[in-house]
């Protein structure tokens, strides 16, 4: 921690800032964790109870090109491919998972294949076949949180069936639909109940304008400075939702969408932004990320990538119109590196926001998963995972090629890292697997 009180202003951590809209709306602004909040070393709340874990489930469709993506080491001195450079800076904070088995999975199909890695259970043909791994999470650890657990998405592409729109799952054909529209994830963390917020010019801050000036004054010098960043950056996430286009505020999904989504890396890093205050200000402990849905056919203008759809470029070695299959290949290998810049972007956003005597990062397990390993067989074995997060003490700075199932893989991390005493994951029977934590 940056400083030790001695003579201490005790804080709850439920402490908030509130104020009305001028519509009457009420408005909630939550606090970070602040030093008056733990004890004097910053191993507990200042109540004793211990400091929150966090759980992230982060999902990709379309698989990924393995000669681009797997690295040929294992162990810590594994040198990082070029899908995963773009977590260079936090090779200390993950471990990179290869080997393991979709079993569920091995229909072969993308839903399928989705089944099998969101829930450990085949494809009942019209949906998941029991509930996704993030939803038996939230029913051990979320019950406590304003929301028991979030369900976020990027691309709002409507293509396909329910499997393959959905990535959470309460039960067996009950998904949980994402919410992909920045404005309404904003409403629901903040407590605006006023679509005309973002084009006004005042900011809902504005309503909690005294209240926060009022507890700057009780706070010592470092949790008042650290009360005005957080303000700060409650102030930029208005303004990035307000410079989305119009049509962001209201779903869309016509029958012809291609998923030209030319703001789509504003919309991604807006919803890591806003699930990252969530966690911050602990209305909730569980989420899930959708960033590409199963079988997904969106476009990559950004990436200068339009001639295809991302599952044309996923197929006979990913030849898109007037490429050969190694241009393919290389086209893939953007788009999953794509991919793990937004990861990498929510991991190094909680590892900056200190909490207690470490950051948020130290407190969360995030979990990155593929339905497929290689694209184009639709293969089901060798499963790209990444992992990130101390909580618990897991094992990070290395990669490991393990053998086993994925759901063997989750019982240890909900068992070993999360300490949530289950029992099995769909098909994991008791058998967890050794050498995550440390």
């Amino acid at each position: 921690m940056s400083s030790v009180i001695r003579q201490r202003f005790r804080l709850s951590r439920r402490t908030l800032l509130k104020g009305l809209t001028l519509s009457k709306s009420a408005v909630a602004i939550g606090l970070p964790p602040l030093v008056s909040m733990f004890n004097s070393h910053g191993t507990a709340y200042a109540a004793g109870s211990p400091v929150d874990s966090r759980f992230v489930f982060w999902y990709n469709g379309n698989g990924i090109p393995e000669r681009y993506w797997i690295p040929s080491e294992t162990g810590p001195d594994f040198n990082l491919t070029p899908c995963l450079n773009p977590l260079a800076r936090l090779r200390n904070d993950i471990h990179v998972i290869t080997g393991l088995d979709n079993a569920a999975g091995r229909g072969g199909t993308h839903p399928d294949s989705t089944s099998g890695i969101l829930t450990c259970m085949p494809f009942t043909g019209r949906g998941a076949g029991g509930s996704s791994l993030d939803y038996i999470v939230a029913g051990k650890i979320g019950n406590d949180s304003r929301f028991r657990s979030l369900q976020i998405g990027v691309t709002q592409e409507s293509f396909g069936s329910s499997m393959q729109r959905n990535m959470t799952w309460a039960t067996a054909d009950r998904p949980l639909p994402c919410e992909e529209i920045p404005h309404k994830l904003f409403d629901r963390l903040f407590g605006v109940h006023d679509d005309g917020w973002v084009r006004r010019k005042r900011s809902i801050l504005d309503t909690v304008r005294e209240d926060a000036a009022t507890l700057r004054k009780k706070l010592p010098k470092d949790d008042a400075l650290r009360v005005d960043e957080h303000l700060t950056g409650v102030r930029d996430l208005e303004r990035a939702i307000s410079d989305l286009p119009e049509s962001y505020q209201q779903r869309m999904s016509p029958p012809d969408f291609e998923g030209d989504m030319r703001d789509w890396p504003r919309v991604a890093k807006v919803q890591s932004d806003l699930l990252a205050y969530a966690f911050v200000t602990r209305q909730t402990r569980v989420a899930s990320y959708m960033l590409t849905k199963c079988q997904g056919i969106a476009r990559f203008p950004w990436l200068g990538y339009t001639a295809a759809r991302h599952h044309d470029y996923t197929h006979r070695d990913g030849l898109a119109p007037g490429a050969d299959g190694a241009s393919g290949q290389r086209i893939l290998r953007d788009i999953c590196r794509w991919h793990v810049e937004e990861f990498a972007y929510l991991v190094a956003k909680l590892k900056a926001t200190p909490e207690g005597a470490g950051n948020v990062l130290d407190n969360t397990l995030l979990l990155f998963v593929h339905e497929h390993a290689e694209a184009n067989p639709h293969k089901n074995t060798n499963c790209p995972i990444i992992l990130a997060g101390h909580a618990g003490r897991l094992k990070t700075g290395l990669h490991s090629r393990l053998n086993g199932t994925v759901a063997e893989l989750y019982l240890a991390l909900t068992n070993d890292v999360l300490g949530l005493n289950l029992e099995s994951i769909g098909t994991s029977g008791s058998r967890r697997l050794s050498g995550i934590t440390a």
